[in-house]
């Protein structure tokens, strides 16, 4: 029995669709609204223990738009598993469950994936900013996001002049 069929196996069912990567990583295509109970079903059955990576890709002008990749990695049988969802990009945006109560770790993944593409993960405790200015209204990674940018120094400016302005009523 192959990784794939392993871990179908033991997901029971509904199983969800899977194929084996390229790469030899078995991938599973799931809906964004399973994507909680299938990833913990994974930790729990399946033994993988370790989030390796969330994160997403623009299909722009594909519909749905966005994809959300998940990489886990169990330590003890030394498997690694990809899933996959499509995002609907919907009036509110891109939205997808969180997993930083199940992985710690991909807490700061989901902030990259919010703070560059504007997926919303829903249930993430401290959804914000991670590398652009929680000012900016626009996503970088995004395919239609121009490449000499929008507005790209204006923010870091004013950070700085605020960075370097006395506090009032401090002495000089």
């Amino acid at each position: 029995m192959n990784a794939l069929e392993r871990i179908l196996s033991a997901l029971g069912d509904p199983a969800p669709q899977g194929s084996t990567g390229r790469d030899g990583i078995p991938c599973l295509e799931i809906e964004a609204k399973d994507a909680r109970r299938t990833i913990a079903r994974l930790k729990s059955a399946c033994g993988f223990d370790t989030n390796t990576f969330v994160t997403a890709i623009d299909r722009f002008p594909a519909e749905p738009r966005f994809e959300l990749l998940w990489q886990f990695r169990s330590l003890v049988h030394g498997d690694r598993v990809r899933v996959r969802a499509r995002l609907d990009a919907g009036p509110e945006g891109p939205r997808a469950p969180s997993i930083a109560d199940l992985f710690p770790g991909a807490a700061y993944s989901e902030r990259e994936c919010f703070d560059m593409f504007g997926i919303v993960f829903e249930g993430h405790a401290g959804l914000k900013r991670l590398l652009m200015p929680e000012e900016y209204d626009h996503f970088p990674l995004r395919k239609d996001f121009p490449h000499q940018g929008i507005e790209p120094d204006r923010l870091y400016r004013e950070w700085d002049r605020r960075r370097h302005e006395k506090p009032a009523g401090s002495a000089t």
